[in-house]
Order: C-alpha cells, then sequence, then structure tokens
C-alpha cells in the first residue's frame, strides 16, 4: 500500500513537471510579436481529438474554418503531437512551398520518417533534392515514355474492365488499385504481370498500413509489421537494382532510358564520387514512388467515378465526348488523341512557354478546345473537392515572417489546400461539384495560387502528367464500356482519403 502511494506521488509531480513545461512554453510564444493567433489546446494531445473527429465527417475542412472565424486565415494550434502554425492563405501558402531548404524543410509524423527512412525523397533537401526530382520528372514527362506508355495504360484498363461484366458487385476503389499499381511498376521498374508483381502489391499494402500509425516498434504493432514489410520490399528492389546495374556495366548502354531504375542508374554513371547515389538510396526512392500507385492515384480516380455518379449531366456530357473515338478510329485517332492532350495541358499549364509558342501551330485552336473539354474539367473539379493532398507540413529552420505573420524557429507550418479549394471567397458554391466551374474562369484560374491539388514549388509531383493521362484513358473505356449504379457510401478524410465502403457498384455493358 506504501508502495502504491508512493507511486501515485511520483507520477503527480511528473505530470505537474510536464504541465509547467508545456505552460511555460505557450507563454513564451504569447510573448512573441507576431505569432497567429489560436488556441493551444489540451496539454500534449492539444486539439487533435477535434481535427480527427472532422475529418470522419462530410465537412472536413470544418476544423479549420472554426479557427479561420475566430483567429483569421493563419492561426496556431497543436495536433498529432506538434504545436503547429496552419495556413490557410493561398498567398502565404506560395511563400512556404517555394522557400525551403535553407528557410522551410519537410516535416512528417514520426511514423512517416520512421517507415521511409534515411533515403527518403520527401526529407531529401538542397541539390540532391533538386537533381533526383529533375530526372525522374523529366523522364515522366518525356515524350519517348507517354508514347509508349499510353498504350500500356490502356490494355492494363481494358483488362481489367473486361473482368467487371461477370462481378455482381464491383469495388472501384480496389480494382483501380490493380490499373494503377501495375503500370506504375512498370515506369519505374519494367516489371510485368507475374509473380513478381504479386509479390510486390502484396507486401507494398502491409508496408503502407502503417504510413500514419503510433510511432511504437515493438513486436506485433503496425509499425512493426510495416517495417518487415519494407524489408521484404528492398530485398527485391535492390536485386532488380544491382542486376540492371550489372547489365548496364557490360554492354555499357547508352540508348534511352527504359524505366526510373534506368534514369538513376545513368545519372550515377555519369556523377562523380561526390554526387553518387548509393543502391540503398535508389532502391527506398523506388519504394516510395509506388505510394501513388497505391494511395492517390486510385483514390483520385475513384472519386471521378463517384462525382460522375452523382450527377447525370456531367456523366452524359463526359460519354458523349468519347463516343466518336469508339469503331475503326479506336486504334488510331484515340491514341493520338490523348497523347496529344495530355502533352497540351502540361504546355499550357505551369510550362516553360506560352500556347503561343507551340510548334504546330495549326493545331492551336483545336488544342485549346480540350482544355474546355468534360473530361479535363471533370479531371479538374475532382482533384479540387478530392483534397486526396490536403496539405504540406513544413518545418522553419528560422523565425519566418510572412503578409506580417511570425512563424517561429522549428515551429512547423501546415500549408492547408483543402481550406483554399473548399472556401467560398475563392469559389461559388465550394462543395458543389460543378466542373463548368472552370469553363467560366478559364484555363489560367487552374494556374494560380487557389489551386494546388499536387502542392507546388520545386517539390510539385513529378507524376503530375501521368496521372492526368491515366484518368484521362480510364474515364473514357469505363463510360463507353459500362452504364453503373454505385451504392451509397462516404468520402473518409483522415488517415488519408479513401471511400468508406470502397464504392461499390454494380455495371450494365454498354451497347455498341
Amino acid at each position: 500500500m506504501v508502495w502504491t502511494k508512493e507511486c501515485w506521488v511520483l507520477m503527480g509531480i511528473i505530470i505537474i513537471g510536464l504541465w509547467l513545461l508545456w505552460y511555460s512554453k505557450q507563454n513564451k510564444m504569447k510573448k512573441k510579436s507576431g505569432v497567429p493567433k489560436g488556441n493551444l489546446g489540451w496539454p500534449f494531445i492539444g486539439e487533435t481529438l477535434d481535427f480527427i473527429a472532422c475529418g470522419y465527417t462530410s465537412q472536413p475542412v470544418s476544423f479549420m474554418d472554426k479557427r479561420k472565424s475566430l483567429y483569421g486565415n493563419v492561426f496556431k494550434t497543436h495536433i498529432l503531437g506538434t504545436p503547429i502554425i496552419v495556413s490557410t492563405d493561398p498567398d502565404v501558402n506560395k511563400v512556404v512551398l517555394q522557400n525551403h531548404g535553407n528557410t522551410f524543410v519537410p516535416a512528417y509524423p514520426k511514423s512517416i520518417r520512421e517507415l521511409l527512412g534515411d533515403f527518403s525523397i520527401l526529407q531529401m533537401n538542397g541539390n540532391l533534392q533538386k537533381r533526383v526530382h529533375a530526372q525522374i520528372g523529366g523522364f515522366l514527362r518525356s515524350a519517348q515514355l507517354k508514347a509508349r506508355i499510353t498504350k500500356d495504360i490502356e490494355n492494363s484498363v481494358k483488362l481489367t474492365l473486361a473482368t467487371w461484366k461477370d462481378m455482381h458487385l464491383i469495388y472501384v476503389q480496389e480494382e483501380i488499385k490493380k490499373i494503377t499499381f501495375e503500370v506504375l511498376v512498370k515506369v519505374l521498374m519494367s516489371i510485368r504481370p507475374g509473380e513478381d508483381l504479386y509479390f510486390l502489391k502484396k507486401e507494398f499494402e502491409e508496408f503502407i498500413k502503417g504510413l500514419i500509425c503510433l510511432p511504437i516498434k515493438l513486436p506485433g504493432t503496425r509499425l512493426y509489421k510495416s517495417l518487415k514489410a519494407k524489408e521484404k520490399l528492398l530485398k527485391m528492389v535492390k536485386r532488380i537494382v544491382e542486376e540492371r546495374k550489372l547489365a548496364m556495366e557490360k554492354s555499357d548502354e547508352k540508348g534511352v532510358a527504359k524505366d526510373v531504375v534506368d534514369v538513376l542508374l545513368r545519372d550515377n554513371n555519369e556523377a562523380n564520387e561526390k554526387q553518387y547515389l548509393p543502391l540503398d538510396f535508389i532502391s527506398g526512392i523506388i519504394i516510395e514512388m509506388m505510394i501513388p500507385g497505391e494511395e492517390t492515384m486510385p483514390t483520385a480516380m475513384t472519386l471521378a467515378v463517384k462525382f460522375l455518379s452523382d450527377s447525370a449531366v456531367a456523366l452524359k456530357q463526359l460519354t458523349f465526348q468519347c463516343l466518336p473515338f469508339l469503331g475503326y478510329r479506336k486504334f488510331m485517332e484515340w491514341h493520338l488523341y490523348i497523347y496529344i492532350y495530355a502533352d497540351f495541358i502540361s504546355h499550357c499549364e505551369g510550362g516553360e512557354h506560352g500556347i503561343e509558342e507551340a510548334e504546330d501551330r495549326s493545331h492551336v485552336k483545336i488544342l485549346v478546345g480540350l482544355t474546355t473539354c468534360p473530361c479535363h474539367l471533370l479531371k479538374i473539379e475532382t482533384l479540387r473537392m478530392a483534397n486526396i493532398i490536403n496539405g504540406v507540413w513544413r518545418k522553419a529552420l528560422k523565425d519566418v515572417h510572412i503578409k506580417g505573420h511570425l512563424i517561429p524557429e522549428g515551429w512547423c507550418v501546415l500549408t492547408s489546400f483543402i481550406s483554399v479549394h473548399m472556401d467560398e471567397q475563392n469559389y461559388d458554391n465550394p462543395c458543389h461539384f460543378d466542373p463548368w466551374r472552370w469553363e467560366k474562369t478559364g484555363a489560367a484560374a487552374v494556374n494560380n495560387n487557389n489551386f494546388t491539388p499536387f502542392g507546388g514549388g520545386q517539390r510539385l509531383c513529378p507524376g503530375l502528367e501521368l496521372s492526368r493521362l491515366e484518368i484521362s484513358i480510364f474515364l473514357h473505356h469505363l463510360v463507353t464500356s459500362y452504364g453503373w449504379v454505385a451504392e451509397k457510401d462516404e468520402i473518409i478524410h483522415f488517415p488519408t482519403v479513401k471511400m468508406k465502403k470502397k464504392l461499390p457498384i454494380t455495371v450494365t455493358p454498354v451497347r455498341t
């Protein structure tokens, strides 16, 4: 009994000490001039419970909206174990995204840091990050890849859709993962369907479950299981990288790179000893780049199907657009259309040159029309409403002043994209799915601070154009192959965006 009392006394002292430490930090923050207003909530847990609860509702942005109304567009809070400055101001977000290295560095929850490890492109900084990002991005945007991968994407889509006619109930989110993961692994390592692909997908599904979890590595925990899965993935990917390296050295091949492994190994051959990328580093990057194939891309495509299911007018217009590419024109004009379309969209949205500098001026008028076609408008509106990347976390390396707000050294800042995309000041009736809003605002609205579905700055998603191409091909074949009825389902926004029931649908083949 005496021992029990002593334990309670000791526990009380520890709790009081920790509370005093938290209270002194909060007071210190109040004394700094320019620190955004806000509430750090309860000791240790902050406002995390409210933040998570909002993520499971139909209005996840309500957490931000409530605090915006109290404190303004930039405020402080405490979520997921971290005191943080939240920005719902698109101008502040732009400054944070474009200033990195010496001012801001990536900051992610501990479970993500543990899983991605030391060789993570997400946490990479400086010249190395710029170099790797440029190499991978350049390959994914290349004309050679687009010409080759278009047919591969179509084959994968058609094979998957063909199995749907014999299925009573289709879970769209799971079915689309079969397409996106297969395509991405081929782009990364040239692996085709078979045992290796099956093994990669099985272990990767186990690995990715631990991205957002309690950072405890004891046997049996979620993080422990995910780390074990990563060990198996690394072993296999490193074997592939080593075999490719040996083959490259023997043949002294200098042709066009066929996948990302080729790109990174060839960059190594041209680099000096100081710039050389270890094979473990390359293997880690390859595994990390599989994430869009299992998470972000399937979610975007699934939500496009959901929004089409809820909008008969949008579905009708999209089907009307795609029907002319059936029949004898299918194998020639569709590939030409989608290839030119993807290339043009990337050219006029954030490209280095304006549309007036397009090589084939005779097609400019036709291509301008493509930016207002239903497929393009649908993709943009889906990305705005889906908010698959709902924000980016950065850590300030020094005190930073932006538009009169102070982000203190050592603090994290969350650039909230979802708040900007769902703000009534930026979009009329933002919770309503309306692809035609982009027809009214024009292409310029897609390339401003109010629309950042893929982030921004030098860490802009390198696979942006590949994702657009994949969505376009999938939607084309879906609406020309099937009619469907979707069961009622809800979007969940925590820990990641997904459909609660994986979007179950029943399909009816379209007669052509």
